[in-house]
């Protein structure tokens, strides 16, 4: 059972997310809170697998209380929930150790997927947030991005350009003829040797160190 609370300033908002969840039989609503410092007690006392959180919400918003969980419950897995589309979120979430970011007019089916896919460990990024992602690094990477990715291997570096990509193991496997486990293996040692978290960090580095190019394609 994927146990989950939802963190959101709207009463509406946050009941139907809450009662979306909850009619999944794999998935249980732990608790609910208004602002991101109830979301952060709450996160401390329940303990859940994901926490659903508001950018914006008065007092503690979503991205310092993702920040908090993120340092005082690194297991708990955060998705950013948002009608704003703006890069200073996004990116802020990202960093915050976000493993998911979805815009507030996402199909309640996307809700559900983003649970069920932080959860058990990957990343999930709307499509919109992919492409601001891309555009954000158009600009080209300071020595010091590039510096991160110099000491990965060049069939670890082909890898890490699929994920970028947002290809899955199975997808990426196929475009570099290895097998999946093989590909799931470069994987954890991509992140281990970029220091990162999940896939959505990897893909940070990855523009940032000027792997990825938009409009670029390999």
């Amino acid at each position: 059972m994927i146990r989950v609370i939802v963190a959101d300033d709207q009463a509406v908002v946050r009941a139907g997310i809450a009662a979306i969840l909850d009619a999944e039989p794999d998935i249980a609503v732990v608790g609910q809170a208004a602002d991101g410092e109830a979301a952060a007690a709450i996160t401390a006392s329940t303990r859940p697998d994901v926490a659903i959180l508001d950018v914006r919400m008065p007092g503690t918003d979503g991205l310092a209380a993702a920040a908090l969980i993120g340092r005082r419950q690194p297991a708990t897995r955060i998705v950013m929930l948002t009608t704003f589309g703006l890069d200073e979120y996004v990116f802020a979430a990202l960093r915050a150790g976000a493993a998911g970011f979805l815009l507030k007019d996402a199909e309640a089916d996307k809700v559900v997927e983003a649970v069920r896919v932080v959860a058990a460990g990957e990343a999930l990024l709307d499509p919109g947030v992919t492409r601001r992602l891309i555009d954000r690094f158009a600009t080209g990477p300071g020595p010091d991005d590039a510096e991160r990715l110099r000491g990965l291997t060049t069939r670890e570096t082909q890898v890490l350009h699929q994920v970028a990509r947002g290809l899955s193991n199975a997808e990426i496997a196929a475009a570099l003829g290895i097998s999946p486990s093989t590909v799931k293996d470069h994987v954890a040692v991509i992140l281990s040797k970029l220091g990162v978290r999940d896939r959505v960090q990897a893909t940070i580095a990855a523009y940032e160190g000027g792997l990825i190019r938009p409009g670029v394609r390999r």
